[in-house]
């Protein structure tokens, strides 16, 4: 399908994102003011939820970036986790906090959290912009999770059809998928 042909609607508003990234910020400030925090960008999703984050949380932070890819071109996740980037440092007695821009499957963030913890980190905290839990087909623990919503394709603010719609400032359900 012709990304020029997709009927985008608004479902979650900047406003709303936004907000809900500053209350994230906050709650992980209160939990690691003072210590070692690195934090680990999912690429390409999850950049733009990535940037806007970091700069909420009010201690000293360090930005890695792993990239990784599980929908090959589609609009649902193929299950398969294909490392396109791994992490440029150690992460070995540092608190680490895992950002993913969604998740569904939950195959992909259990398989980041698996390589992030045989690294020995202090600890991971899962981080996630959007959690679609009707779709999950392994369990999978989040720590702080911005919206739920149901399993329908979505794009915008940094989540991609066939790499078009990342700039988006909001979240968009996309109508017209059969």
């Amino acid at each position: 399908m012709n990304p020029k042909n997709l009927n985008l609607k608004s479902y979650i508003s900047e406003e709303k994102i936004q907000e809900k990234v500053k209350q994230i910020g906050e709650q992980l400030t209160a939990k690691f003011k003072g210590q070692k925090v690195v934090a680990v960008c999912v690429l390409k999703g999850s950049f733009l939820f990535y940037s806007d984050l970091i700069r909420q949380i009010n201690t000293d932070i360090t930005c890695e970036f792993f990239g990784v890819s599980s929908y090959h071109g589609g609009t649902s996740s193929s299950g398969e986790v294909k490392v396109t980037l791994d992490l440029a440092s150690p992460v070995e007695g540092m608190h680490v906090i895992l950002v993913e821009d969604i998740v569904d499957t939950g195959l992909t963030m259990n398989y980041l959290k698996t390589s992030i913890e045989s690294r020995k980190p202090a600890s991971v905290t899962t981080v996630t912009l959007l959690e679609k839990p009707e779709a999950l087909k392994v369990p999978c623990k989040l720590d702080y999770v911005g919206f739920q919503i149901t399993n329908e394709f979505v794009v915008g603010y940094g989540l991609d059809y066939q790499g078009y719609f990342r700039n988006l400032p909001y979240i968009a359900q996309v109508q017209n998928f059969q």
